[in-house]
């Protein structure tokens, strides 16, 4: 059995009473004072997240934006020097790589976040499809990354910095500003449904760093730990790979057909299969889903409608902001429409559950 990793705030998260378990063999707090808790404190106002784990890797030299474009289903065209785009990466078969970030500096030098489980995985990937000549290095023993998410996360981050953070857009990113005198990246991306800043920072500096928005933020901001950082996600109605997408989910299947993009005249892996999903409907359709019956809806829970056996659950759970047990399902395209009776499997019972659109939160959700 391999040792766990830890990242450089290991110690930042038993100082403030993390509750550590192990996260695809990272050491890492799945909580501190409580999930609810730390949810609401990011809806509310600010929340602090270690995501050290996530993998980044760099690709520079001559041809980087055609190879970079040849792997990403989404048009690396949208975006110019320090913007950022997310896409998926998929096999040939359609099937999801991974879904990852990338940050472009210029047409020969892409800074790509991926996936922490999948960091290896991807690594290898872009290296059995890039040319000889290009350089594509896994950095992410390099970074340390902190995420700062919710409403009040700008007025906080901006004590610490005479950068003006109003100088960096939704999706874009600053390569070099100082963050309480520590030299960051800065993108302003978020996996909360919050606004919110990521840091990339020497890892030497992450401890001062954490420490630094703890206490510039004060009572406005607290450590926020994996739970919580699910809860938001899903709330959002963020994928989460494993879940959403997969190996065995494309990313149409998963309704993530705006990030494909088969109209570029670049032939990205899985362009032809995806196109014709794109263009015919797939056979599955991920759906929103509430709870009509009690119960709580999990991942992998099986979807009944008819007497027939139509899905699985991707995510679900009691939402907090929503007071509301929702989920996602990957049904047959059929059923995948709203004010559909279905049916979830709980237990050994059938729980009666209804397919809904406009379920999950945005920031213009009314609170109950």
């Amino acid at each position: 059995m391999s040792e766990l990793k830890r990242t450089p705030l290991y110690e930042k998260h038993i100082k403030y009473n993390g509750r550590i378990i192990d996260f695809g063999g990272w050491e890492l707090p799945v909580q501190y004072e409580g999930i609810l808790k730390e949810h609401e404190q990011v809806r509310s106002s600010a929340g602090l997240f270690d995501v050290s784990h996530m993998g980044e890797i760099l690709v520079q030299g001559k041809g980087a934006f055609d190879f970079v474009q040849n792997l990403i289903t989404n048009d690396l065209n949208r975006i110019g020097d320090k913007q950022v785009i997310y896409s998926p990466i998929c096999y040939p078969d359609g099937g999801c790589v991974d879904d990852l970030i990338v940050y472009r500096y210029s047409q020969d030098h892409f800074f790509i976040v991926v996936n922490a489980a999948n960091t290896d995985k991807d690594f290898a990937w872009f290296k059995e499809h890039a040319p000889k000549d290009l350089l594509v290095e896994n950095l992410s023993s390099q970074y340390a990354q902190l995420a700062v998410q919710g409403p009040k996360a700008q007025e906080i981050l901006q004590t610490l910095t005479d950068f003006d953070l109003n100088g960096i857009a939704f999706f874009h990113f600053e390569p070099e500003v100082l963050i309480a005198g520590k030299k960051c990246i800065v993108s302003r991306t978020g996996y909360t449904g919050e606004d919110g800043f990521e840091l990339y920072a020497d890892p030497k500096d992450a401890g001062d760093l954490w420490e630094s928005l703890l206490n510039a933020g004060g009572s406005s901001i607290a450590p926020i730990g994996l739970g919580a950082r699910d809860t938001l996600r899903f709330e959002a109605k963020l994928p989460l790979y494993g879940h959403e997408i997969s190996a065995e989910i494309s990313p149409v299947e998963a309704g993530l057909g705006f990030f494909v993009r088969p109209e570029i005249d670049a032939d990205f892996l899985g362009k032809d299969v995806l196109k014709r999903q794109k263009e015919n409907g797939a056979d599955r359709d991920l759906c929103e889903f509430i709870m009509i019956d009690r119960g709580i809806p999990r991942a992998g829970y099986e979807v009944f409608a008819e007497g027939e056996k139509i899905g699985f659950i991707t995510t679900g759970m009691f939402a907090p902001t929503l007071q509301k047990n929702i989920g996602l399902a990957l049904i047959q395209k059929k059923y995948a429409k709203s004010g559909q009776p279905i049916e979830i499997s709980i237990r050994n019972k059938l729980i009666k559950a209804e397919v809904g659109k406009g379920l999950f939160y945005s920031k213009k959700t009314k609170r109950n």
